[in-house]
C-alpha cells in the first residue's frame, strides 16, 4: 500500500467549517482512555447497556445492567472510554481484523463475505458498541464524530484496507455522506438486536485523506496513534489518558 500523508492541509485552515470548529472546540475538553480492567471497564459496560436500552435496541432487560460478550476478550480488541471534563460520555469497541485474528462482530454476521478477503491478506477495523450517554445534552451531534475518530486513527495506525461498519438502516446515510462508505452485500439479522443490520465500508486508500481534508478533527499525529494502539512492552505502562492531537488545530486556525 502506497504511503499517504493523512495530515491536515495547512493552506486550508481558513476554510474550516463551522461544524468542524464546533467539534474541535469540544475536543479541547476530551480525553480518550483504554479500558481493559477495573472501574473504567465496568463503566463502559454499563454505558453500553444504558444507551442501547434507551434506544430500544435490546430485546430484554438484564439484572446486572451490563452489556458485555466474549468478543470483549478477543486478542485484537481495543475498548475505549471517551471522557469530557472528567466524566464518561461515550464508548466504542474496535477489533483489528486480520487473517491471523479474524475475531469481530462483523464476522458473526458477514463472515462469508469477509473471510475470503482476509484470506487474500486484507485487513479491517470493525468499530462496534458505539454508545453515547443518553443523558448528555448539547453535544450529541458532535459526539459520534469524536467517538468514531478512534476508529479512523486505528485505520491509519494499523494501515488496514478499510473501516467496516455494521449499522442500522437509518444510519446508512450518515456513513455514506460523511465517510463515502458503501454497502457490502444485503442486510442480515443480528440477534439480540431488533432490526436487520447493514454492512458498509470506507476504504483507507480512497477516502481517508478526503475525510481528514473535510473534517480536520480526524487528524492525528503518529504519537497519538501509538499511545492509543501500541501495546506496551515488558515493564512499560500504558498511558492513562490520551489527549486528541487534532484539538490543537483549533488554536492555530
Amino acid at each position: 500500500m502506497s504511503e499517504r500523508r493523512f495530515a491536515r492541509d495547512d493552506t486550508g485552515q481558513g476554510r474550516v467549517s463551522t461544524f468542524s470548529r464546533n467539534v474541535l472546540s469540544v475536543l479541547e475538553k476530551i480525553e480518550y482512555r483504554r479500558c481493559d480492567t477495573g472501574e473504567d471497564l465496568e463503566a463502559i459496560y454499563r454505558l453500553r447497556y444504558k444507551s442501547f436500552r434507551k434506544h430500544g435496541l435490546l430485546l430484554s432487560e438484564t439484572v446486572d445492567q451490563r452489556m458485555v460478550d466474549d468478543l470483549d476478550s478477543a486478542p485484537n480488541c481495543h475498548k475505549f472510554g471517551v471522557f469530557m471534563d472528567g466524566e464518561l460520555v461515550s464508548t466504542i469497541r474496535l477489533h483489528h481484523l486480520t487473517r491471523e485474528t479474524p475475531f469481530a462482530p462483523a464476522m458473526t454476521v458477514f463472515g462469508n463475505v469477509l473471510q475470503p478477503r482476509l484470506d487474500r491478506g486484507e485487513s479491517f477495523i470493525d468499530p462496534s458498541r458505539l454508545s453515547i450517554d443518553p443523558d448528555l445534552y448539547g453535544v450529541h451531534r458532535v459526539m459520534p464524530h469524536i467517538t468514531l475518530r478512534l476508529a479512523f486513527i486505528a485505520n491509519i495506525h494499523f494501515r488496514t484496507v478499510a473501516c467496516i461498519f455494521m449499522i442500522r438502516e437509518e444510519h446508512t446515510a450518515f456513513y455514506a455522506r460523511n465517510f463515502q462508505a458503501t454497502q457490502v452485500g444485503h442486510p442480515r439479522p443480528y440477534p439480540p438486536f431488533t432490526m436487520p443490520i447493514y454492512l458498509y465500508e470506507t476504504r483507507y486508500d480512497l477516502n481517508m485523506q478526503r475525510t481528514i481534508d473535510r473534517f480536520p478533527f480526524y487528524y492525528s499525529t503518529p504519537m497519538e496513534q501509538r499511545m492509543l494502539f501500541a501495546r506496551p512492552g515488558p515493564g512499560e505502562l500504558a498511558p492513562l489518558t490520551v489527549l486528541p492531537t487534532a484539538r490543537y488545530i483549533n488554536k492555530a486556525a
